[in-house]
């Protein structure tokens, strides 16, 4: 009886283990096909944002400005909180802030709009060409009794007339001298200095084409068209040998500027593309980089371009030396290292980081506010500080912020926390979110010093020229021509920073700079000491 028991119970203890291990491998299954199922809905989520993006780049607005009513928001009671003004706290800030606040609530005043159609007033400064148009002699006398008319007033009425072009030769006569008994010594006044001395390009007209290429972003092809139709033939490479001379000979104004640059508190920074086609050891279709770093006081500010071939973090090292300051930037990791070598202080940019989610917004479908919504307006508020503390002496911004900013970053912290884990790190949002945590530490700093500014504006302002420009000139063909360019890139950006004309100013330049000596102090050539005032 025990004998056929057993075989018995050990069939059941083998379906019982089978019907185990199939369980455990529909299990299995069930968490692959789950696993899969969760993958597959990313993708298609992530499918649908890009789709959402590409249509909005194609058909929406560019603006990243944005507007939404608080009670819109998906969180908004601690806002409502953080937004109670304590009367008794803001008596304790100093007369800026009270300032900084009328300014504020002037601010929020309705702009006027002009009419549209409306003519604008023409800017007083221009200069004035009077016409004075006469009654006939005929017509200034009294048709009763023939009394000779007086003059009682006269209506004036403005214009704007444009002068166009005008090509012309200057001819540089220099008379000989020599003596007529002993026919020696033959004496002639010097040559003008000039910037190229061999070519019969003037400065005026290099800082003509300078202007018209860097700043106005046209390329050399072009103004050799128009100058044909002016009556003059210039060669688009005789333009572009002009401009390549020109960058060179700025090296040492170039070099005067990096040194009055690097004596600034802070300096933003920021790089883009470029493309040289001829470069030593590298393929045509390489990807160069242009580099840019923008900083000094008002009414001093420097603007500086420099080429190279590399992204890399010696390309910063090499541009800052020892430079002991403070860095603004984006978020690209090739500055840690001047950072970790100088032991400088190193800041983040909020509008980077407020861009990415603008995108997450673009994502979400139409007519729903979601977490970027909230993460948006959270940061308009903290813009919303820094346009209050305008004006201010950085320790009265520092206290500002400590008092209005510092809970905003808080609750921001508190909200990163609880959202960074609950959406897809892939996703528009995810990367968002992602973004801002990895930059924190960077994003915070200007908590703790009232000269570090909110974001890097101040530098994709003055780089966003060169990008213009690149669409319509494509490409350098040399490191030379990209070094050149730089050079000519800086001079202009640098005058429009401080309130000049860039054309009036590399004119200036270009004229003074071959008249002095090696050893001569370059500082004349400053912009802000070229004008006795800059325009405010």
């Amino acid at each position: 009886m025990t004998s056929s028991a057993s075989p018995a119970s050990a069939t059941v203890s083998q379906l019982q283990k089978q019907v185990r291990s199939q369980q455990e491998e529909i299990a299995r299954l069930h968490q692959v096909m789950e696993k899969k199922e969760a993958q597959w809905e990313a993708t298609k989520q992530s499918l649908f944002e890009q789709f959402r993006l590409a249509i909005e780049r194609q058909f929406g607005p560019s603006t990243e400005k944005y507007r939404i009513e608080q009670g819109d928001l998906l969180i908004n009671e601690a806002e409502a909180a953080v937004d109670e003004e304590d009367a008794s706290t803001d008596e304790a800030f100093s007369a800026d802030a009270s300032s900084a606040e009328d300014a504020e609530t002037a601010s929020r005043q309705p702009a006027q709009r002009r009419t549209r159609g409306g003519r604008i007033a023409l800017p007083p400064e221009l200069p004035r060409v009077e016409v004075v148009h006469e009654l006939p002699e005929e017509a200034r006398h009294c048709a009763e009794d023939d009394t000779a008319l007086k003059v009682i007033g006269a209506e004036v009425s403005e214009e704007l007339h444009v002068v166009p072009a005008r090509i012309e030769v200057i001819r540089h006569v220099r008379h000989k001298y020599a003596c007529p008994s002993c026919e020696d010594g033959v004496q002639i006044a010097p040559a003008p200095a000039k910037l190229l001395p061999k070519s019969n390009a003037s400065a005026t007209l290099l800082a003509y084409v300078a202007t018209a290429k860097y700043q106005d972003a046209l390329p050399l092809y072009r103004q050799n068209q128009i100058f044909a139709r002016h009556g003059v033939e210039i060669p688009r490479n005789t333009l572009a040998r002009w401009m390549v001379q020109a960058g060179e000979r700025l090296t040492p104004l170039i070099e005067a500027l990096r040194q009055h640059l690097l004596q600034a508190p802070l300096i933003h920074m920021d790089e883009t593309t470029l493309q040289v086609n001829q470069e030593a050891d590298r393929a045509a279709n390489s990807t160069s980089y242009m580099w840019l770093q923008r900083g000094g006081p008002p009414g001093q500010q420097i603007v500086l371009f420099d080429y190279d071939a590399s992204r890399a973090g010696r390309v910063p090292v090499r541009l800052l030396g020892d430079y002991a300051g403070r860095l603004i930037t984006d978020g690209y990791e090739g500055y840690a290292e001047v950072v970790r070598r100088n032991g400088i202080p190193h800041a983040g940019c909020w509008a980077h980081a407020r861009r990415k989610f603008v995108e997450a917004q673009k994502a979400q479908p139409k007519g729903k506010t979601g977490k970027a919504d909230w993460a948006i307006n959270q940061i308009r508020k903290l813009y919303a500080v820094e346009k209050q503390a305008q004006g201010m002496t950085p320790e009265a911004r520092q206290a500002l912020r400590d008092h209005k900013s510092r809970p905003l970053i808080q609750q921001l912290r508190t909200w990163l926390d609880k959202s960074v884990n609950q959406v897809l790190p892939k996703s528009a949002l995810g990367k968002a979110l992602h973004y801002l945590d990895g930059q924190w530490g960077r994003l915070t700093r200007f908590l703790d010093d009232g000269l570090i500014p909110l974001d890097n504006n101040p530098a994709e302002n003055a780089i966003r020229p060169f990008v213009v420009g690149r669409k319509n000139w494509l490409f350098s063909h040399t490191p030379r021509g990209a070094h050149a360019s730089a050079a000519i890139y800086s001079l202009i950006e640098t005058a429009k920073v401080n309130g000049l004309s860039p054309y009036e100013y590399l004119q200036f330049v270009f004229d003074t700079l071959p008249t002095l000596a090696e050893d001569d102090d370059l500082d004349a050539l400053m912009p802000w000491h070229w004008k006795e005032t800059l325009p405010l």
